[in-house]
């Protein structure tokens, strides 16, 4: 993996992103990381806690070496259309080799079974 995407609000940068950036770049080889970020409002719909140029900085001072703005319209949009919209460019610049995303808790198995299941769910569920 030479260049890796990592989709992400940084409402507000922490540690933990600078951990994440740090991680994909040694520990997966990555050469850069192009961050697609969320603007001034959440995937919640709420203001960010910083306007989107500091957190953008924020970023760039955190190791990240390209941050793209994800369109408004699918920042506030539920989970589903967020992550959609976030890949989809991501995708369209066509440098990435790969994607990373952060979870403030859970497992991995946990994760893998959970998008098993989703992948998997009865008419009724859905």
């Amino acid at each position: 993996m030479k260049i890796c995407g990592i989709i992400a609000e940084y409402n507000p940068f922490h540690l933990g992103h600078i951990k994440q950036i740090e991680y994909v770049k040694k520990e997966l080889g990555a050469e850069k990381v192009v961050a697609i970020l969320s603007g001034n409002f959440t995937e919640r719909g709420e203001p960010a806690v910083l306007n989107k140029f500091l957190r953008a900085e924020h970023a760039i001072k955190g190791g990240a070496d390209l941050v793209i703005e994800l369109p408004t319209v699918l920042t506030v949009a539920n989970a589903e259309t967020f992550a959609f919209g976030a890949v989809s460019l991501l995708n369209s610049l066509g440098v990435a080799d790969g994607l990373c995303f952060g979870v403030e808790s859970g497992e991995k198995e946990q994760y893998i079974s959970l998008a098993r299941e989703m992948n998997n769910e009865s008419k009724e569920f859905k």
